[in-house]
């Protein structure tokens, strides 16, 4: 995990420093390099920054010599800082500031042969932040540790179990009707003695 860090790490500080894009530039366009060319007209136009390259294509009549401000203004190549031959030159431009080219055949380069441009330092990227993969949680989830608590009050029962219910007595009823019974009696009692004394009054 800590390589791969450190590897994240170095990417960022890469993208940081490195230019945002780089262009080649073919010296001349279509014309290339030769004689009869305006090459200050041509670079006025266009923006040169660290990482660019120049492309030089030439014959085998000319060359290009790199050379310090004062040999530019005299077109002198004796003092040249480097210098190429090869038809298809590329110079990459590695740092900001003024670059001089010309071509060190004598006379080519009063000829127009010449070219000065102008280096940018590099537009940096701006640096994106490694992102390191997500972390397991180190806390687990707490399932719930309250079991529902069932009711613990019974039921309970208002009647006791051995109760028995009180019986209905009936003495009273029977008394009464007893007490009814003798006073039926009496009165027929009354009632036939009174139709004898009317039947022995009509007989007499």
């Amino acid at each position: 995990m800590a390589g791969r860090g450190l590897l994240a790490a170095g990417l960022v500080l890469l993208a940081a420093v490195a230019p945002a894009y780089a262009a080649d530039y073919t010296v001349g366009d279509s014309s290339g390099w030769a004689s009869g060319v305006d090459y200050s007209t041509w670079a006025s136009d266009k923006t040169f920054t660290v990482g660019d390259t120049l492309v030089f294509q030439y014959g085998a009549s000319h060359n290009v010599a790199e050379v310090g401000s004062s040999d530019y203004s005299a077109c002198s190549a004796t003092n040249s800082i480097q210098s190429f031959s090869d038809q298809d030159t590329k110079v990459t431009l590695t740092k900001p500031g003024t670059r001089y080219f010309i071509c060190g055949v004598s006379g080519h380069c009063s000829g127009g042969m010449k070219l000065a441009v102008k280096v940018a330092p590099a537009a940096a990227t701006t640096p994106t932040p490694a992102t390191s993969p997500d972390a397991p949680s180190a806390t687990p989830s707490t399932p719930s540790e309250t079991p529902s608590t069932p009711s613990e009050t019974p039921s309970t029962s208002t009647t006791p179990a051995g109760a028995t219910t009180a019986p209905s007595s009936s003495k009273s009823a029977d008394s009464v009707g007893g007490a009814s019974g003798v006073e039926a009696r009496s009165v027929m009692g009354s009632l036939v003695g009174a139709a004898g004394l009317v039947g022995l009054a009509l007989m007499g």
